[in-house]
């Protein structure tokens, strides 16, 4: 766009096999199971064979069989088939014919039959015209967007092609038509609705309704969906002659809103010139649009919308859609306002908030929740998905007819972010479709300082939707009533199909990219234009007082009215002397916290559970609740062997992990694991969904038959995404508090495409936006030999975003634990046994608050005939050890033991291993930390107290780099108020997270065990 042009776009024109070809899909739809029949127009004696009626036949009676072809072949005889056939496909004049078999042993020569057809040559002319106008209008409805007028600044770049116009009233001899033919009546198809309640128009008055219906400010794309009913509902929302009226009141509303919307930036813009806001101007029309979609849903018996969308215009929309007061917007932008809540806050442009208030067009309530986002600007797609399909689910809303999500977009994120993508395949999986969203893209035709043609290789931005075939509305922002009438039927489509469904707002950018920027350091040509271009509301205003919709002085005062408004709240604003942040929030949990948004207890019940309940849960985990329920050869041998632990009372990890799930569900919690193959699980242990091996599709997942009354359980494969699916996990946890959600990768590794959700929700999401989460992340850990890609959760990066302060020996109290809970960012673990599994699980509902879990998972521990727990356990009474004592015959007498190994997970069993084989059982102690963060200080403190003549070292499989060490090295120095080194043995430092040579991985676990057990390994001063 560095330059002005106007380009001039074509229609393609279509060849004579893709007429053919066009022509035949919608009837081949309808052959084969489209929803729509059509009927001739009258009766007809279809059965006649074309060969008497070709010499002499009337035109109308040719066509009125033509017609009938069109609908369906078997409505007609054969050798009618067989003529149309040929002539759709281009036989020359006279060859069209072909005699059908013969029924009775007789027929009559082809040679006479086609003598006649060439004595008629007027019959195959007649369906030569009627299929060229069938094409013209299908050309219209497949590329009429390529010429409508979408663009305010009538610069666009969008280039389709070279091709000459082969639309118009001066190229109708493309199609075989002649100028003589613009007068002559045709008869419309079926697959158009332009006549209305005429069947038959004039060639001139057809191209006419097609320009206006296509070729407006309105461009349609629609005609690659596959679905008949679908394609012929959007052709009457279009074509229907007349259908885009208003009336004066809703035209007059429309007006007020344009008002607001466009004084609203400019009150911003005289009271604060020289703050960032990233303001709305250029697309004003944004918030008629939102209003328009909410106030057709809610009609609709929407009762809530979930809304998702980036900086740009965000102020406006709280204000004047979600209905914020002002003195709460304006308020943000005073420098010395006082934060009074915990955490760091964001800034006004990233917050988010949650609202229910009456709407006035279909006098219902609505509840209205817009998310705060980052400057990650898609990120908040799929979390977006994820809270609307948890509400949908708390409701009982099985079809989303009652919570919707609408997502804002800008044109350079919607084309260029991958997470838009994984977003929209999520649209229609059975566990995660929210039954339709409506995607506005705010099309800037810019992003920053970059232009489409740098910034995308597709025509359009919006191109990514058609892999889902939604439709696709785009529209001249300049023109609010061409924008409310595709609002409309944007939200007329979801509430009918339940699909996604896309409204491209094509506009331009006032200003920089926020109102510091100059623009004209890379567009100058763009903005000398956009200079020039008089504002949406001022050339709304002179259309409707011309029209004589209102007066002037009607104008001047609905201005005047809403700047008085803004005024008012700016005087109350200036009051605010401190900011609460718990004010801006989206997904308020109502009565979990007190009225001061404090937990209403800081401790924790026991995580134990009785052992009838044990049982029970292991003995249905061990089982296959269904009748006539064949399973495979392999897993009944699991099963039994479940059982048998059951038996003898002990657990696994999988089991352990039953345990968690099934008393929780029985405790009525709902339970929601997702994340790809989590059903059977990566490792082949969880089994938790059972498939019948003779019944497609019929399964079993006994979790759901634990108790009458519990919570219904929810176990997902998910699509082979990580970015969206954690996304849509982690909104899904914003909706309830009373859930446990979570997501397990693949491999541990394999989170780090998730990275931006991890970064900028999880991590930092309560400190930004006082918003708490309880989603738990499962994330498969361990150095197993597998390689740099299936070995390291990089537990590090976890660790290293953790808030705690390594150098300050926090002040013990009673409620100790807890309260260092309650104070962290997140929780990390890495648990050693399946009963600590379990317990940290069940903790995480029963804590009066909710913070993150991340939990390092085991992969070869899953079956380690050592790894296993005792239900003693796990009885009431019991609770997540934070740190395990070593337990062998060095903690007899402490004093005589000559070195600590701290360590976490896995290497504790390799490490006792060692230390048996080696016979130092009684002089070296192993200690586990099984919480690294909140770190353990009054644990640790114990141990090395009682250990007081002993080296400390720090033992990992990790490289030196990686891992835990950087982490825990200053924590427990300041632990012993750095009286003692602690001492590292593992692997040296390394690029990659592991080898990916099996006979190097175990050189390198013997080089790192016989650091940790030689005696004289560390020497030297501290």
């Amino acid at each position: 766009m560095h330059h002005l042009r106007t380009t001039v776009t074509r229609l393609r024109p279509l060849t004579a096999s893709q007429t053919a070809q066009s022509l035949s899909q919608d009837r081949l739809v309808a052959v084969k199971g489209g929803s729509r029949t059509f009927k001739p127009t009258r009766r007809l004696n279809t059965s006649v064979a074309a060969e008497p009626f070709l010499n002499g036949t009337s035109s109308n009676y040719v066509e009125e069989m033509y017609y009938a072809w069109l609908e369906n072949p078997k409505n007609v005889h054969k050798s009618w088939d067989i003529f149309f056939c040929n002539a759709n496909a281009g036989a020359p004049p006279g060859s069209a014919y072909q005699s059908p078999p013969p029924i009775n042993g007789t027929s009559q020569g082809l040679a006479s039959v086609q003598a006649l057809v060439r004595a008629q040559p007027n019959v195959e002319k007649l369906v030569g015209d009627h299929l060229a106008v069938q094409t013209l209008i299908r050309a219209y409805q497949v590329r009429g967007h390529h010429i409508a007028k979408l663009d305010p600044l009538d610069i666009s770049c969008v280039d389709f092609d070279d091709a000459p116009c082969t639309v118009g009233f001066q190229n109708v001899g493309f199609y075989g038509l002649a100028e003589c033919d613009l007068d002559k009546v045709f008869r419309l198809p079926t697959t158009t609705f332009i006549g209305g309640n005429e069947s038959a128009l004039p060639l001139r008055e057809i191209i006419r309704r097609l320009e206006m219906a296509y070729c407006q400010h309105i461009g349609v794309e629609f005609m690659f969906i596959n679905d008949l009913e679908q394609c012929q509902w959007i052709r009457q929302k279009f074509e229907t002659p007349g259908i885009m009226q208003f009336t004066l009141e809703e035209r007059r509303t429309l007006l007020a809103r344009m008002i607001r919307s466009t004084r609203f930036e400019e009150f911003l813009q005289r009271k604060w010139s020289s703050e960032k806001r990233f303001g709305l101007e250029g697309c004003e029309s944004l918030i008629p649009a939102l209003k328009t979609i909410i106030d057709k849903s809610s009609q609709s018996g929407v009762e809530s919308v979930i809304m998702g969308m980036s900086h740009r215009g965000r102020l406006n929309v709280l204000a004047n859609v979600i209905r914020k007061e002002l003195e709460q917007i304006f308020c943000q932008f005073d420098s010395k306002l006082e934060a009074a809540d915990e955490g760091s806050g964001d800034v006004k442009y990233h917050l988010g908030m949650y609202h229910r208030r009456m709407n006035r067009v279909s006098d219902k309530y609505i509840t209205l929740s817009l998310m705060a986002n980052p400057s990650h600007l898609e990120a908040v797609d799929p979390v977006v998905q994820g809270k609307t399909k948890a509400e949908q689910f708390y409701c009982g809303d099985t079809e989303g007819k009652r919570v919707m999500s609408i997502l804002i977009h800008g044109d350079a994120a919607f084309a260029g972010q991958g997470i838009v993508y994984e977003t929209f395949h999520l649209s229609d999986l059975p566990s995660y479709t929210t039954h339709g969203t409506i995607h506005v893209v705010v099309n800037n035709q810019i992003g920053f300082t970059t232009d489409p043609r740098m910034a995308r290789s597709s025509p359009y931005p919006t191109d990514v939707a058609r892999v889902v075939n939604a439709p696709i509305f785009h529209v001249n922002a300049d023109d609010p009533e061409a924008v409310m009438y595709v609002c409309n039927i944007a939200a007329e489509w979801r509430n009918t199909f339940h699909k996604d469904v896309v409204v491209d707002l094509v506009c331009y950018r006032r200003n920089g990219h926020n109102e510091m920027d100059e623009p004209m350091f890379t567009q100058p040509l763009m903005y000398k234009q956009i200079k020039k271009q008089k504002g949406v509301l001022q050339k709304f205003a002179e259309k409707l007082i011309t029209e004589g919709v209102m007066t002037a002085q009607e104008y001047e005062e609905e201005i005047t009215r809403y700047d008085k408004i803004c005024e008012e709240a700016y005087n109350r604003s200036k009051d605010e002397k401190i900011l609460h942040i718990k004010h801006w929030l989206d997904s308020p949990w109502p009565g979990f916290f007190t009225l001061e948004g404090q937990p209403k207890s800081m401790s924790c019940p026991s995580t134990g559970i009785n052992k009838d309940d044990l049982s029970h849960i292991g003995n249905i985990a061990a089982s296959v609740p269904v009748e006539d329920f064949t399973i495979h050869g392999g897993l009944s041998r699991i099963l039994k062997g479940r059982a048998n632990m059951v038996s003898q009372r002990v657990c696994d990890w999988a089991l352990g992990e039953y345990m968690a799930f099934g008393s929780l569900l029985k405790e009525g919690i709902h339970i929601r694991l997702s994340g790809q193959d989590v059903e059977r699980g990566t490792f082949s242990h969880r089994h938790h969904v059972l498939h019948d091996q003779n019944v497609d599709k019929r399964v079993c997942i006994p979790m759901n038959y634990i108790s009458p009354d519990q919570a219904p359980y929810t176990v997902c494969n998910s699509s082979l995404s990580e970015y969206g699916v954690l996304g849509f996990e982690l909104g899904f946890a914003m909706a309830s508090p009373n859930a446990l959600v979570l997501w397990e990768a693949q491999f541990g590794d394999f989170h780090n495409t998730a990275q931006c959700i991890i970064d900028q929700f999880i991590s930092s999401g309560q400190a930004k936006w006082v918003r708490q989460n309880g989603i738990v992340l499962l994330l498969p850990h361990g150095m197993e030999g597998m390689g740099p890609e299936h070995s390291s959760a990089r537990p590090e990066r976890f660790l290293q975003m953790c808030n705690d302060d390594p150098d300050v020996f926090p002040k013990l109290s009673e409620d100790f634990a807890m309260r260092q809970l309650y104070d962290c960012n997140w929780i990390v673990v890495n648990c050693s046994t399946p009963a600590n599994y379990f317990h940290v699980l069940r903790r995480q509902i029963l804590q009066p608050f909710r913070k993150p879990l991340i939990v390092f998972t085991p992969k070869s521990l899953l079956r380690h005939p050592e790894a296993k727990s005792s239900f003693e356990e796990m009885l009431p009474g019991t609770h997540f050890r934070r740190v395990i004592p070593d337990d062998s015959p060095a903690a007899v007498s402490p004093e005589k033991v000559k070195r600590v190994i701290f360590c976490t997970g896995k290497i504790y069993y390799e490490l006792t291993r060692e230390r048996k084989n080696r016979g130092m059982d009684d002089t070296i102690a192993i200690v586990r930390i099984e919480q690294l963060s909140p770190f353990p200080f009054d644990l640790l403190k114990a141990e090395t107290d009682r250990y007081i003549n002993a080296d400390l070292v720090w033992c990992q499989e990790e490289h030196k780099n990686q891992g835990y060490y950087d982490y825990v090295k200053p924590r427990i120095r300041t632990t012993i108020n750095r009286t003692r080194p602690v001492w590292y043995a593992g692997r040296e430092p390394a690029a990659a997270p592991a080898t990916g040579n099996k006979q190097t991985h175990l050189m390198e676990l013997q080089r790192l065990l016989d650091t940790a057990f030689n005696l004289e390994a560390f020497s030297g001063k501290f």
